[in-house]
């Protein structure tokens, strides 16, 4: 199986916050193995932009570093690395000022595509909009990327919306969210509309319930005082949990085209039923004796923000009337693993009576660490004494079913920055879709911001025992989480 590499036409790309820790980590590796892959041409141009002083010579110097650093294999390849250091460039610049900007005006080329990528604070969006607009790289050939967080409420993401719509047509800009960058998430769509064995069983009619689980082992070091005034609900529910329920539960699109796609997803999302307080639990993570509590992190002893966070969540639709959607997602827990387990009814008879036990399949997409697609099934345990049922999976983990090839597939955001160039939307969110995801939001926020403080649970389980008793009540498990 050999992969085609598509070559995009030559393209400016700017990254406001060029030096920041997003651009050194993500964006510029993620670039710099597109241009080895042969997916952008000597003709392109990226263009870092941030308030620190520097020069070209030592912009690249920087870019280097990160590549060598953060995965992009650099070290291996000193030719290939100054090549692709050959297309960059840097100015100095204020983004509410006037410093930089005629220079970077400078080296916009007429006629080509020129993206513009906010990796800033989002207070910086409607100011850096506004500047392009005025000095005249808010053409029809522009499009511009947003970070999340976008917003931390429905207002401001109005607020948010409106700013860059004064300057931007919706189909310029680019709302990204590296989960839908995932091979594994986009491998979802296939597995559910490319095979018929899967779609005539996507209901409640079949499906018993449904986990979406986002576990992380670290803290929040070094976010502190971001994370501090979000928490796991606006951190990662609203946005990247959201986005795996809506790809779960949407019906099948008309064509596999931006739009098609997205109205689907916004109809699952104003499906959404409102979640009641009993159906919500919020944790927060304590210190061991070698790692501090989520408090001390923050710098904050009196902080109720959660770490973590449990819902049960209902769809009112044809499709998913009664079937429970469990979420849950948190820092320090037991292994760094993200997973959707689609959990089928038990069959409605067994014809091997109540000696073989209960059995059902499970098919599980596995996101991260290790990427893949497992179904359970149940057959005859091997031996003799009589009809022993058991569970066993059929496995199907990216580095095994491709081989070396595995190694090379895009990761999230050199598949999302090429769609970008392509102008393919699919993989954004639609301004109208983050609204939407806001009004269901806001309210669960606003249910417990001003009652009990988060649940204590220890570093390295799975959160606190109260997440354990939401599912359990209904007669389920939560699955093991385990990379």
């Amino acid at each position: 199986m050999v992969s085609r590499i598509i070559p995009v036409d030559p393209f400016d790309l700017v990254i406001f916050g060029g030096t920041g820790d997003l651009a050194r980590r993500k964006i510029l590796p993620a670039l710099y193995r597109r241009f080895r892959a042969g997916q952008m041409d000597e003709q392109s141009r990226i263009i870092g932009a941030a308030r620190t002083e520097l020069d070209a010579r030592g912009y690249r110097e920087m870019v280097g570093e990160a590549i060598g650093e953060f995965g992009g294999g650099g070290a291996e390849d000193a030719r290939g690395l100054q090549e692709f250091l050959d297309l960059i460039d840097y100015v100095t610049l204020d983004a509410r000022g006037e410093t930089g900007w005629p220079e970077l005006r400078a080296l916009i080329r007429e006629g080509r595509v020129s993206a513009y990528y906010f990796s800033v604070a989002p207070r910086f969006f409607g100011d850096l909009a506004q500047q392009l607009h005025k000095y005249g790289m808010a053409d029809g050939n522009c499009r511009i990327v947003v970070e999340k967080p976008f917003g931390r409420d429905l207002e401001s993401a109005k607020l948010l919306n409106a700013a860059l719509a004064r300057h931007f047509d919706e189909s310029q800009i680019y709302r990204i969210d590296h989960y839908l960058g995932k091979e594994t998430v986009q491998n979802l769509m296939a597995v559910r509309f490319g095979n018929m064995l899967f779609e005539p069983l996507w209901n409640s009619q079949f499906v018993d319930h449904i986990q979406i689980t986002v576990a992380e082992s670290e803290g929040v070091a070094g976010r502190g005082e971001y994370y501090d005034r979000a928490g796991a609900m606006r951190d990662m529910v609203q946005n990247h949990l959201m986005q795996l329920l809506c790809l779960i539960a949407m019906e099948p699109p008309a064509k596999f085209d931006p739009d098609s796609v997205r109205d689907e997803k916004l109809k699952v999302i104003r499906a959404l039923d409102p979640v009641r307080p009993g159906n919500v639990v919020r944790g927060q993570y304590e210190a061991t004796e070698t790692r501090p509590s989520y408090r001390k992190q923050v710098e904050n002893r009196d902080s109720a923000t959660e770490s973590f966070i449990a819902l049960k969540v209902l769809i009112s639709n044809w499709r998913w009337a009664g079937t429970p959607f469990y979420l849950r997602t948190g820092k320090r827990l037991r292994d760094r693993a993200s997973e959707i387990a689609v959990v089928f009814k038990d069959a409605p008879h067994s014809i091997f009576g109540e000696e073989a036990g209960r059995h059902r399949n499970i098919l599980t997409i596995k996101l991260q660490p290790n990427e893949g697609i497992e179904l359970g099934v149940t057959i005859k345990e091997p031996g003799p004494g009589g009809m022993r049922l058991v569970d066993v999976p059929l496995d199907m983990s990216f580095a095994e079913a491709l081989g070396p090839e595995a190694d090379a597939v895009p990761d999230a955001y050199e598949r999302l920055i090429m769609d970008v160039i392509r102008g393919n939307q699919t993989l954004f969110m639609r301004g109208d879709e983050v609204e939407a995801a806001w009004a269901w939001t806001d309210p669960i926020i606003a249910g417990f911001e001003d009652d009990a403080p988060p649940h204590p649970y220890a570093t390295g389980s799975s959160g606190p025992d109260e997440a354990l008793a939401l599912i359990h009540r209904d007669g389920r498990r939560w699955r093991e989480i385990k990379a």
